[in-house]
């Protein structure tokens, strides 16, 4: 998958995961301190002929600390141009007494199906602002549509801020997949799992 476009689907995937920073006065959101991401791995989870594929992806360090210091690189593919309305369904679950529970989608987090990934990327980064670094430096795209190609990201580095968490978010083992797709056709599948652990 364009690596703009793995950026878009991981940020999708946070989303589900690590929500934007929100005011802590919202309903059901608790202000974390200090968060520590550990044991973070992906993997693609598409058909075999999927066009839109991550071939790779680092980060460092182990555990992630937030807030604190990311160090990430990457490199995908498209074999199709990727554009809106470009559907992005995430299935979020979490591990309770040995088993995987699936976390309903409440107020737009956890497992939830959003019609365009290329309208929540337009909220992160409003049309007619920058790239933010170190994508701008590299030239790389961060806004539907992606053309068809081949893109990576060399090892950069990246600061975290902290984030407020809703209750139900709490210390334990994630996983979450995203699933792209348009016009009824999957276009590539991404799984992360990772565990949080919370001050």
């Amino acid at each position: 998958m364009e690596l703009s476009l793995t950026a878009s689907l991981l940020l999708s995937l946070l989303v589900a995961a690590v929500p934007q920073q929100v005011d802590c006065g919202s309903s059901g959101l608790k202000r974390v301190m200090r968060a520590q991401l550990l044991g973070f791995d992906w993997k693609n989870c598409g058909k075999p002929d999927a066009p839109a594929v991550l071939k790779t992806l680092a980060v460092s360090p182990d555990p992630i600390a937030i807030p604190g210091n990311l160090t990430a690189s990457a490199s995908g593919s498209t074999a199709v141009e990727l554009a809106a309305p470009l559907a992005v369904n995430v299935t979020l679950e979490r591990e309770v007494a040995g088993f995987w529970v699936t976390v309903p989608c409440l107020d737009e987090l956890g497992s939830c199906h959003y019609q365009d990934g290329c309208q929540l990327l337009d909220q992160l980064i409003p049309p007619g602002q920058d790239c933010p670094e170190p994508l701008h430096s590299y030239g790389l795209p961060c806004r539907c549509p992606f053309k068809a190609g081949s893109y990576s990201l060399p090892k950069s580095d990246f600061y975290l801020p902290y984030v407020d968490l809703p209750h139900w978010l709490t210390n334990g083992n994630y996983r979450v997949q995203g699933v792209l797709g348009a016009g009824g056709k999957e276009l590539g599948c991404l799984k992360i799992a990772l565990s949080i652990h919370s001050e």
